[in-house]
Formats: structure tokens, sequence, C-alpha cells
């Protein structure tokens, strides 16, 4: 076994493999809530997510460590770095950036139109890519998905962890939700760096569906590599906890209803004082996790109808 690999512990629950840190410390278990700020536009989501990475830049110095977000939820803040690159404007601020996904779709080839890398390269653009410090995806094509893992973990950690998750909000079964991809029944723990999940034909139908609906460049034969994807990759609950910030944002409940009554669940389920029953709510819903983190903003659109 390797020095990396003998920095983690793996375990699995139900054909879920979950990965945690050894030096991994207890949290507090405590219900901060969430106050999302309902803004108009897809457009007004974006500028305050950028406003946040403006914040944290103003607050710390050296390198400052993102997760993206896939998918809608942060599209229009891609935009707008990606604009903002075209210009010398903020070079100081990009030459600052460590940049990591937070989920994945494996196996599957890194230059497949279906990833979220070339989604990130597509909106964000080659100007951001060649100014930010470091670009760390995770990496799908592989055999070895697990040691390819930890050594993105590893990487992370020795950066000294996330300053910003940027994070959405999943609509599941059963008005449950999911966070990055932690799914429901998964057997998440709070000491879980990350996972990696069994995947569905339901959500790479789902995923195929979103991929050509927003433009991606994509081939047949991306498609069938991607229908033949078996896993997903996921950053876990510690990755979220330990975060200095988490930026969530809801943008597409016009176009994924579903979203108003999971979302609303995830805002009004009372919590349990009981440490074991609130880890089979965690487990069930997913989408409570972000409540337990004492830094997080939640941008959301009048569609979710708060």
């Amino acid at each position: 076994m390797s020095e990396k690999n003998m920095q983690f512990t793996r375990y699995e629950d139900n054909n879920n493999v979950w990965l945690s840190k050894n030096s991994d410390q207890e949290i507090t278990f405590t219900d901060y809530g969430i106050k999302p700020t309902v803004l108009n536009s897809e457009a007004e989501v974006g500028k305050a997510m950028l406003n946040e990475l403006y914040q944290t830049a103003a607050s710390k110095e050296g390198d400052i460590n993102i997760a993206l977000l896939g998918g809608r939820g942060a599209q229009e803040l891609h935009r707008l770095l990606g604009e903002l690159a075209k210009s010398s404007e903020q070079d100081d601020l990009f030459a600052r950036l460590n940049v990591f996904t937070q989920d994945a779709l494996a196996p599957m080839g890194m230059s497949n139109g279906f990833s979220f890398v070339r989604d990130f390269e597509r909106i964000l653009g080659e100007d951001f890519f060649k100014k930010i410090k470091s670009f760390t995806p995770m990496r799908t094509d592989t055999k070895d998905l697990e040691s390819a893992f930890m050594e993105y973990l590893t990487k992370l950690e020795d950066l000294g962890g996330l300053d910003i998750f940027f994070i959405g909000h999943g609509p599941e079964e059963n008005q449950a939700s999911h966070l990055a991809y932690i799914k429901p029944f998964s057997g998440a723990q709070y000491h879980n760096v990350a996972g990696i999940i069994p995947i569905s034909s339901s959500i790479l139908e789902h995923h195929i569906s979103k991929f050509k609906a927003g433009g991606s460049v994509v081939s047949e034969s991306d498609e069938k590599e991607c229908r033949s994807a078996e896993f997903i990759l996921t950053l876990g609950p510690a990755a979220i906890l330990h975060a200095k910030k988490v930026v969530q944002s809801v943008v597409d409940a016009s176009t994924a209803p579903a979203k108003v009554q999971t979302f609303s669940n995830v805002l009004s389920t009372q919590l349990s004082s009981d440490k074991d029953e609130l880890m089979k709510q965690l487990n069930a819903n997913p989408g409570l996790w972000i409540r337990l983190h004492p830094n997080s903003k939640s941008f959301v659109l009048p569609d979710l109808g708060l």
C-alpha cells in the first residue's frame, strides 16, 4: 500500500465506497439552519457568487481553493469569470486560484463531451484556465479510480482544504435531495471526505439530457461511453463541513420543479438532537448536511416559492 493510500480509511456500505482521512477531527453537530437570499435573476445569482469569491480574496492572503459547481447552478458565475479572464482586471485573483471539481461520472475519458471538465472549459474559456494557478479535476480515465481519487484528495488537503465550496441542490425521490453527489442511503458519514457511488440509469439519462440541453458539443461515441459509466465520484460530508465557506445556488426550479418541495424540506426539517437519529436523517436526505455548516450562503430565485 502506498504512503498516500495509508492516509485514508476505506469502508463500503451497500457497494458505496467511502474514504476518510485518518486525521479527521470530530465536528460539533450544531444546526445553523439556512436563510436563503432570494434574487431576481440568474445573472444576479452569478454576481452574488462572484462577490463571495471577492470577499474571500480580500480576507486572506495567498492561494484560494475553490470547488466548481457543475450544471446550471453556477453557469452565470462561470460566464462572469470567463469574461473577466479575457481582460487583465482580475489577473492577480486568478493567479491565486486552485480550482477543483466536486463530482464526476466514471470511468470515462477526460475529453468526453459529457464530462463536467469539458463543460467548465466551454463556459469558463481558455483564458481562465491559462491564468489560474492550478486546475485539479477528478480523474475518470484510469482503472484504479480509488488511487487516482486519493491523489486528488491529498492535493486538496496539502493546499489547506477548500476556501469556498460552491454547491447546488439536487432533488431525489421521496422529496429528498443530494449535495455534490452524496446520494440518499449511500451511507455517507460526517468524517467521509469523498465517495465512489454506483450510478443508476436514471442519473445517466438526466445527465445526458441536461448536457444536450445546455449546448455541450458531444458525439455519438461520447454518449456511448457516458452510458457505460458505472460510478459517481463525489466529495463527501467532511469536505463540505471543513470548507471555510459554502456558497449554494438554486436557479432552475422552473425546469426542475421537484426542487420546490425538496428544498423546502431542507429548510423546514426538524433535525434531531440525538446523534444516531440525526445520522439517519442525513443519510435519508443528504441535502440537510449544509445546515451543519456555520458559514453558508444560499442564493435562490423566486421560482422556489420562498
